[in-house]
């Protein structure tokens, strides 16, 4: 695919655009529960005008482009918890709506070991074409729908929900779930302790596979500490999300931890 700075996106060119979905579906907003489920990588989707950003399918459905078994997650959540969520429609190779927009990942020439053809030198129209169409229309809504519940003197628990790989870079990772937080990491101690309680076989850790930085995430520390929320993310290894029996097993154990927290 020819470099991006040498191939105007369609927006300059005046190309009609198709494939565009709304940036984020919300489920259950009149949920009951304090805990509010965010879910920013919970798809892959890549308008056909992008040309898969220049990658063959079985890229575009790695992992690289979305956290599998992330949206299966939160939607089995948003059931058992009668929780609203928030799911993105957009692969994080366009955008990523957990990074901030001037972090170097945010659109990415490379991810893991993968370049990105389509995102390799483009132009800052298109750059801001993104920004406009998929990242601040999903943090607006997230932002309204927490400003609308704070208007109406409700509770509001942040969670957000992704899933990681067994071996990143030829490394492999042990762990099942990894809990990370920033505020609020008294309250990440005690969901590890609630989950393995629940469950020994389960190996959590706190702060893994990576820790959330201010400068680097989105969701904890702009959606959930700047606000003053009980904010968690959960990251679960994506091989235990490959089945619909795992995904609802995984449903249970962390709404029955999070409803003793």
């Amino acid at each position: 695919m020819p470099d991006s700075a040498a191939m105007p996106s369609p927006a300059e060119t005046g190309q009609a655009v198709e494939n565009w979905p709304v940036p984020c579906t919300i489920l259950n907003e009149s949920g009951a529960s304090d805990w509010v489920l965010v879910c920013e990588h919970a798809s892959a989707h890549v308008p056909a005008e992008y040309a898969r950003l220049g990658l063959g399918e079985a890229e575009r459905r790695a992992h690289i482009a979305w956290d599998p078994g992330a949206a299966e997650l939160t939607r089995a959540l948003s059931q058992r918890l009668d929780a609203t969520a928030t799911l993105a429609n957009y692969s994080r190779l366009l955008i990523d709506l957990n990074r901030p927009i001037d972090s170097p990942a945010s659109i990415p020439e490379m991810s893991e070991e993968t370049a990105i053809p389509g995102n390799i030198g483009i132009t800052a129209l298109e750059r801001a074409r993104r920004i406009d169409r998929i990242f601040t229309p999903f943090h607006d809504s997230v932002t309204a729908l927490l400003d609308a519940r704070a208007a109406a003197g409700r509770r509001t628990r942040l969670l957000a929900l992704h899933s990681f790989t067994p071996v990143f870079r030829n490394v492999a990772r042990p762990w099942h779930l990894g809990v990370l937080s920033g505020a609020s990491r008294p309250l990440a101690e005690r969901f590890v302790a609630e989950v393995t309680a629940r469950d020994a076989t389960i190996t959590a850790a706190l702060d893994e596979p990576y820790k959330v930085e201010e400068g680097d995430d989105m969701a904890i520390p702009v959606h959930g500490d700047a606000r003053g929320l009980d904010a968690l993310l959960l990251e679960v290894r994506n091989d235990t999300l490959d089945a619909p029996a795992s995904v609802e097993a995984w449903a249970e154990t962390i709404a029955a931890a999070l409803e003793r927290l």
